[in-house]
């Protein structure tokens, strides 16, 4: 029995991205979810399935409520933050695939920049009465208090280890403000940067720029799955779900874990490579897209080397090379990123993975049957391969 080819993406739908919505989080989620469902051809009344993040504050019943979805049999949240973002298409697809739901919607919306900013100091994060506060409370004492500089200590042990530099960083940073300024739903349409000005950038935290860094975005992004054969009949053509998987590695811990044999590496994305490649029965070379978790450009490279695009190391020598360039072999983030066009968690990322199957994509890339997405590093994580019906 496996998952490959039962479930499928039926709509898409998102709101504006920007630093100041001016509404609620929970309208967000219901005007991105009335978004998508409006694009599947569908309505509230045939919705019976909704998952979401564990970090969104707007409960299931809630969107239910504010939509008028009338009776749900399937709701489910998934842990560890942006690691969440493939993995709520998994659930919901497992949910379709057997028989628990018969439309899933997975949705994730927030005030990020104008309400709760992820990426500042929170005390609380190492005072929280669980194990998750246990692990904080190791390292905000010294001062990794915030994602940037806990990722700054792997991104600071792959250069010594592999010979990489900062440029090799900020050419991931070109490279998707280079397709965010084509994009007019990004934020930073028509701003794009060069290596120079990410140079330039002030350091976060060393050998971290401001610009190896995600934005910090209001918005929501909401998928509806369900079954292949239904999708067939909705009003978009199906994307259908070919692989989802998740992964933790050993010695797991949050955005760098410490205490692994070798530091400069992500071994839970390796777990789900393993699986999307085997579900799938596609491989490396089949990827026609990458829509890669781009929260910070280290681990970009460090993605490119754990699902086999390259091996350890010479990442950086991929992406000097020009095969992430929209007419390379492997066109990396069409739509900007989370560096580029919006910083949803990952979910921005499913969708555009979406557009480019269908072929409405705005920077759309020729012939476009299977694009790879991955979820948030760092962290235990889930990716998919998406591919035409």
């Amino acid at each position: 029995m496996t998952l490959a080819g039962r479930a499928a993406i039926a709509g898409i739908g998102a709101t504006e991205f920007s630093k100041d919505s001016g509404r609620s989080e929970l309208r967000l989620a219901a005007e991105a979810v009335s978004a998508a469902l409006g694009d599947a051809g569908l309505t509230p009344s045939d919705v019976d399935g909704l998952v979401t993040f564990t970090m969104d504050g707007n409960a299931e019943i809630a969107v239910a409520r504010e939509l008028g979805i009338p009776e749900l049999t399937f709701f489910s949240r998934v842990h560890y933050g942006g690691g969440a973002a493939a993995a709520t298409v998994q659930q919901a697809a497992m949910a379709v695939a057997t028989g628990v739901a018969e439309v899933v919607v997975a949705y994730r919306a927030f005030n990020e920049r104008s309400g709760h900013r992820f990426g500042q100091v929170s005390s609380a994060a190492a005072q929280q009465v669980n194990t998750s506060g246990v692990d904080n409370g190791f390292h905000y004492p010294m001062g990794l208090a915030t994602p940037a500089a806990t990722v700054a200590m792997v991104a600071q042990r792959y250069l010594h280890t592999y010979g990489a530099t900062s440029e090799d960083f900020g050419r991931v940073a070109v490279l998707d403000r280079k397709h965010a300024a084509t994009n007019p739903r990004a934020w930073f349409h028509g701003k794009p940067i060069t290596l120079e000005q990410h140079q330039a950038s002030r350091w976060v935290a060393e050998p971290l720029h401001l610009l190896d860094c995600c934005q910090e975005s209001d918005g929501g992004v909401a998928l509806v799955i369900t079954s292949a054969e239904r999708a067939r009949d909705l009003a978009q053509p199906p994307v259908v779900i070919a692989a989802a998987a998740q992964g933790s590695g050993p010695d797991q811990y949050i955005m760098t874990s410490y205490y692994r044999d070798d530091l400069a590496a992500l071994p839970e994305m390796g777990v789900v490579a393993r699986q999307l490649w085997r579900q799938s029965g596609l491989d490396r070379s089949d990827v026609d897209v990458a829509v890669l978790y781009d929260h910070f450009t280290p681990y970009v490279l460090m993605q490119l080397e754990e699902l086999g695009f390259c091996g350890r190391g010479e990442a950086k020598d991929l992406v000097a090379s020009g095969a992430l360039e929209l007419d390379g072999s492997l066109p990396l983030n069409p739509h900007g990123g989370q560096l580029g066009e919006a910083y949803i968690h990952g979910m921005n990322g499913i969708a555009e993975g979406v557009r480019q199957v269908r072929g409405t994509a705005v920077n759309q890339v020729a012939g476009a049957r299977h694009v790879l997405v991955t979820a948030g590093t760092g962290v235990p994580t889930s990716g998919l391969v998406l591919a035409a019906s």
